[in-house]
């Protein structure tokens, strides 16, 4: 399993990879406004790249529950600096989350790899040539409604098969429109238009959601739904059960993880993978 990347490959045959949160906004559910100016932005990225982030998510618009949509002026600026700052002095992988064409357009300009969009490429018509004629990474993400209304009684009849035929018809979409298949992956949207019941229960069945030989990106850090179960609504609280989930969900297969905090869930794929007999090497 490879991802395809402007150019490069991700490989995902063994080794589990972690993705970098890097909030750029005043209003992010978990760490608003600490990383808005650039220095502060790039101080936070060199920790998590020394913590073994492989991916840095650079992020200019809060998607959290009820969330307002930020003008693409202002999602660019918040987001664009950083991700030029970061490029001069990192060739890791950088990703914009986004869904607007215009602000991957200059992420991508400015160094970015990866396209992290929430609406699966559904929310603005021209993401598609974007990421086409730019071989970005693409993560299509799975989400009921909008952030502004997500969260208002989400529904499924079974959130399982919807979901896969949901990533199925992407794949089918966006490879007619021209994409690479090699250059996409899949996340299911964990917290994003999902009740509690529906985020376990996609959670038991990880396996059974990517199109088969895709890669699945699970993004479950600090979520709400953890805090539901530990009775607590302290977000300190909810990074060594994010850590468990991780571990979890790497011995089922899932091999990019999406966090908040670096180090404790790197060692958890490196212990799981110890485990597995997977060599330390990759």
């Amino acid at each position: 399993m490879k991802w395809r990347i402007k150019g490069r490959e991700l490989d995902l045959a063994r080794r589990g990879v972690v993705m970098g949160i890097l909030n750029v906004t005043p209003d992010s559910f978990s760490d608003g406004g600490r990383h808005a100016a650039v220095e502060e932005a790039l101080e936070h990225a060199r920790k998590l790249i020394a913590e073994g982030a492989e991916i840095i998510d650079v992020g200019g618009e809060s998607s959290r529950p009820g969330s307002a949509e930020v003008p693409a002026a202002e999602e660019i600026a918040r987001t664009v600096p950083v991700i030029r700052a970061l490029r001069r002095e990192w060739d890791g992988f950088i990703s914009i989350d986004t869904w607007k064409a215009s602000v991957a357009t200059e992420a991508l300009a400015a160094g970015a790899d990866i396209v992290n969009d929430i609406s699966g490429l559904t929310g603005d018509p021209a993401m598609a040539g974007v990421c086409r004629e730019s071989g970005a990474g693409v993560v299509v993400m799975h989400m009921q409604g909008t952030p502004g209304t997500m969260q208002f009684a989400p529904r499924y009849d079974d959130v399982v098969a919807e979901l896969r035929a949901y990533f199925a018809e992407r794949l089918a979409t966006l490879t007619a429109a021209g994409l690479d298949p090699a250059t996409l992956c899949f996340d299911p949207g964990i917290g994003f238009g999902k009740g509690h019941e529906h985020n376990l229960e996609l959670l038991r069945h990880l396996d059974r959601l990517a199109p088969e030989g895709f890669p699945l990106l699970l993004g479950i850090s600090r979520k709400s739904f953890i805090g539901r179960i530990l009775g607590s609504d302290r977000l300190d609280e909810r990074d060594w059960p994010t850590v468990a989930i991780t571990a979890h969900t790497r011995e089922m297969g899932v091999m990019l993880h999406r966090v908040h905090d670096v180090r404790p869930n790197v060692e958890a794929l490196r212990m799981v993978e110890a485990i597995l007999r997977v060599p330390v090497s990759g």
